[in-house]
């Protein structure tokens, strides 16, 4: 018997299929020689090195990734302001971050679906100063939303199979991020950065994972960019308390020092967690900062043999 092929991801999750997320796009891009160490990271390269972006997509696909997440976690009008990059540039470059990973999926020829997700990352991403690890900006959810809206229309406007709210710290951006999201016709999946049981704002998950159970955008809800053992527990309570499919992608076990802009402490990461994340309901799986291609393929080999 052949399988259905689906026509969405949304309708492959919910179908009960795993898809594996790619890793992190950073480690990717350092991995090839290029250097991020400035405040765009590596949003700089959709204006300076394109092609090196679709490159980073294509070694994930490559390696058994069936969406990738686009190079717009950090690409802002307001942080592409700074480096004197119009709003009518910064609108093409966020439009190109989408076609950068479609291209990479017409040129992985993988014979299976691959799909795109536009990256939208929090308010403190484009501080640039580790405040997505903290929340609490001393905005409003009003204030939040007009922050995002205008990337989000941009981003959904280019066509991507889903909008990744990912990494976000605080019920509060949550809040502001499914109001951004309303109306636009592109699903989402909301995803944020915990401690054990909490977000990194400090609020019980129970409560966050409670502001998308009646979005209709959301299809899926979980965590990512955070410690692999804190994924099971939080994912058994995303599902839980929303009724919808999780997605897990957390970082290697590192901790970032903003301060140094580097990665202090040893890996955690392992493949064969994942099966623990896909019982408790994880349908959407991969890896986010320090995780690369390796452990991704691991990923794949591991859930189809699980």
């Amino acid at each position: 018997m052949t399988s259905t092929i689906p026509s969405s991801l949304a309708e492959a999750i919910s179908a009960g299929r795993t898809v594996v997320l790619d890793g992190g796009m950073s480690n990717q891009l350092e991995s090839a020689g290029h250097d991020l160490s400035d405040e765009l990271w590596s949003a700089r390269l959709l204006a300076e090195r394109p092609e090196a972006v679709t490159e980073a997509h294509l070694a994930y696909f490559r390696a058994g990734a069936d969406v990738a997440i686009t190079a717009s976690y950090q690409a802002t009008f307001e942080g592409f302001g700074k480096r004197g990059i119009g709003r009518d540039r910064a609108a093409e470059l966020l439009a190109l971050s989408v076609e950068s990973a479609r291209e990479a999926a017409r040129r992985a020829d993988a014979g299976r679906p691959l799909w795109v997700a536009a990256s939208v990352g929090p308010y403190g991403a484009m501080l640039a100063d580790g405040s997505e690890y903290r929340g609490r900006y001393g905005l409003s959810v009003a204030e939040l939303e007009a922050f995002h809206r205008p990337r989000i229309e941009v981003l959904a406007a280019a066509g991507p199979d889903v909008l990744a709210l990912e990494t976000v710290p605080d019920a509060d951006e949550a809040a502001a991020l499914l109001r951004a999201v309303r109306g636009l016709g592109v699903p989402v999946w909301l995803s944020y950065s915990v401690d054990g049981d909490r977000t990194r704002a400090g609020q019980p998950l129970e409560e966050a994972f409670a502001l998308a159970a009646d979005v209709d955008e959301v299809i899926a809800v979980g965590v990512n960019c955070c410690a692999p053992q804190d994924v099971a527990a939080a994912v058994a309570t995303a599902v839980r308390v929303t009724g919808r499919p999780a997605v897990a992608y957390p970082n290697s076990g590192e901790s970032w020092d903003a301060a140094a802009r580097s990665w202090k402490g040893d890996s955690t990461f392992s493949a064969d967690q994942v099966r623990g994340w896909r019982e408790a309901g994880a349908r959407l799986i991969g890896g986010c900062c320090r995780v690369g291609p390796e452990a991704i393929a691991g990923i794949a080999a591991t859930l189809r043999t699980a």
